[in-house]
């Protein structure tokens, strides 16, 4: 079982799409272990984007990230980084395929709406720096309906 972190960006709040966007991942199955809305620190972004901190859209990245809140989303489920990667679509909304978040919602290089973690080990990383207390651990009654049991 897998889990993973999803922010929602500011452009996703702004545009009043969070309910949408949250909607679709829980109808394909991911488990909501986590929820918070926040303001990104000029900290928590450094953490967050070390490894960018030397490219071009570095400082531009850190201003939109926390000049207004965004969604914490933590989800849970068999294969979940790849299953949310697959429904957030291509990095640029006008290279998406429909049918995905970007896809479906963005047509910007630099307002992508979503955030989600790129490896099992990313989302350990990014988890920690988003919810270190930790999320809910519970089990859904319709997880038998969803997910294989082996």
């Amino acid at each position: 079982m897998e889990t993973t972190l999803l922010l929602l960006k500011p452009d996703a709040l702004h545009r009043g799409l969070a309910g949408r966007i949250i909607t679709r991942f829980e109808e394909k199955g991911l488990q909501l272990v986590g929820l918070k809305l926040m303001q990104m620190s000029q900290e928590l972004a450094a953490k967050h984007y070390a490894e960018h901190t030397e490219r071009p859209f570095y400082p531009g990245l850190v201003k939109f990230m926390t000049a207004s809140p965004l969604v914490a989303i933590a989800l849970r489920g068999p294969g979940a980084v790849a299953i949310a990667r697959n429904l957030m679509g291509a990095t640029f909304g006008t290279e998406a395929d429909a049918g995905t978040i970007r896809g479906d919602f963005g047509c910007s290089k630099s307002y992508n709406l979503i955030h989600g973690s790129d490896s099992p080990e990313n989302a350990e990383r990014e988890l920690a720096l988003f919810f270190p207390e930790g999320t809910c651990d519970w089990q859904p009654i319709s997880s038998d309906w969803l997910w294989d049991s082996e």
